[in-house]
């Protein structure tokens, strides 16, 4: 006869649904210590890892007031999935510039006509970074995620494959996906940029 160990995590949202901060108290309570391992093994920071900690559910709080969760039973692994999601995001935050190198050897940013006529402006630098996150943040999740492992975290695909829990070729494979979407991206944007400025 197995024994029970406290109420359900869907018991648990219930009760807080309902207005009870004791269960939610005793989700945090629950989680807390894996949800900041998970997160320091990413960042490798001890303040950052408290800090995304408090992130993380203050996230969860949000989305359940808003019943934005209807994972039944599946409580841990989004829980897991939104603290991991959160610091690789802190990486694109944090490392503004980071060198991206397509599938052709060639750095993103020379694909990109107008970065390389007025690469001393400082405006049009900022613009065109700009526009690779909004070019990333297009992804499907699991290449944009490889990605920014990859090129923000200068993890290796080993690293990145163990931390994803797929394999090496997996990860090279969402790697080289992640880069043709982004290259035809590009060609799409440099076709409306010779448009707008070289008419015919």
């Amino acid at each position: 006869m197995s024994k029970r160990v406290g109420p359900k995590d869907s018991e648990l949202i219930n009760q807080y649904r309902n207005g009870s901060e004791v269960a939610f108290e005793a989700l945090v309570d629950k989680y807390k210590s894996k949800v900041y391992t998970t997160i320091y093994m990413i960042v490798k920071d001890r303040g950052v890892a408290e800090d995304l900690l408090q992130d993380v559910f203050v996230k969860v709080v949000h989305t359940l007031n808003a019943d934005g969760y209807n994972e039944e039973g599946k409580f841990q692994p989004w829980l897991m999935r939104i603290a991991h999601n959160l610091a690789i995001d802190h990486f694109r935050k944090m490392k503004r510039y980071p060198t991206i190198v397509m599938e052709d050897g060639g750095n993103i940013f020379n694909t990109l006509k107008f970065s390389e006529e007025t690469i001393e402006d400082q405006r049009v630098k900022e613009e065109t970074h700009d526009l690779v996150k909004q070019l990333i943040e297009g992804l499907p999740e699991s290449q944009k995620e490889v990605l920014i492992m990859r090129h923000y975290m200068d993890l290796s695909f080993q690293e990145i494959a163990e931390q994803t829990g797929v394999s090496i070729n997996t990860a090279l494979g969402r790697m080289r996906y992640a880069l043709i979407n982004m290259r035809k991206k590009l060609k799409q944007i440099n076709v409306a940029y010779d448009k707008i400025f070289y008419p015919k």
